[in-house]
């Protein structure tokens, strides 16, 4: 009974001009009428908005609820062939396929709702982002911070590191102060204060003129009778 509804609902789709999918891959090798008809057919599903983190496991897991899997193809950046937001999950029947988009497409995964589409069918190399960089199209424009997908989009990061590379470059092209300038009239400063207190390190302290003239004090006292000092033969006069 559920098969018969599902054929008279894709029967209905068809009927009323409704495509099942709005969906259309730019490299599918035949006309827009085989793709429509191998839609029709198919028994694979596009699931996107995946965090780059995701796991197979963790796709089995949610989409096979719907039914038996036939095999999960993760999506890799082109480049470092690594998960790249995307995958296809192909089941053995058209039914437990069509399950996965009403019951699953929508649903979170890795706080990220996931959203599963009709797919014609996976070939080989499709396993790969098409972007320039290696990734999803998408996140080559994208100019939002989303950490579950690589943080800032790949033009926004390159941009951003364009940025930092000349702010690095110009820091380092300054390597002589300009003379005249506020930097140098504070070494030409710092170099005169230096001077300065090498001078007055080198001239005697007042602590040691102050001794000396006490040594001299000391040695008029003793020459000068009016400052001799009281001896004991004074103190019996």
């Amino acid at each position: 009974e559920h098969e018969a509804h599902h054929r008279a609902r894709m029967t209905h789709l068809y009927a009323i001009g409704q495509p099942l999918t709005l969906y259309r891959d730019n490299k599918y090798p035949g006309g827009p009428a085989e793709f429509d008809k191998a839609i029709a057919a198919s028994t694979t599903l596009y699931i996107g908005n995946l965090s780059f983190y995701t796991t197979e496991e963790q796709i089995h897991e949610l989409f096979g609820r719907c039914g038996e899997i036939k095999r999960i193809i993760m999506g890799l950046d082109r480049n470092t062939r690594t998960p790249c937001g995307f995958c296809f999950v192909e089941y053995y029947t058209r039914l437990d396929a069509d399950d996965g988009i009403k019951y699953v497409s929508g649903t979170r995964l890795d706080d990220r709702v996931v959203r599963a589409d009709w797919d014609a069918g996976f070939r080989e190399g499709r396993q790969y982002g098409r972007g320039s960089s290696g990734g999803q199209v998408r996140d080559e424009y994208r100019t939002d911070y989303d950490p579950g997908r690589g943080g800032y989009g790949k033009q926004k990061h390159a941009e951003m590191e364009r940025e930092v590379n000349r702010d690095a470059a110009g820091y380092e092209a300054i390597t002589e102060i300009p003379s005249g300038s506020l930097a140098s009239s504070s070494t030409s400063s710092s170099s005169s204060s230096s001077s300065s207190n090498k001078r007055r390190y080198d001239e005697p302290s007042s602590s040691d003129s102050r001794k000396r003239r006490d040594e001299g004090k000391d040695d008029r006292e003793t020459e000068n009778p009016r400052f001799r000092r009281q001896t004991d033969d004074d103190e019996g006069n």
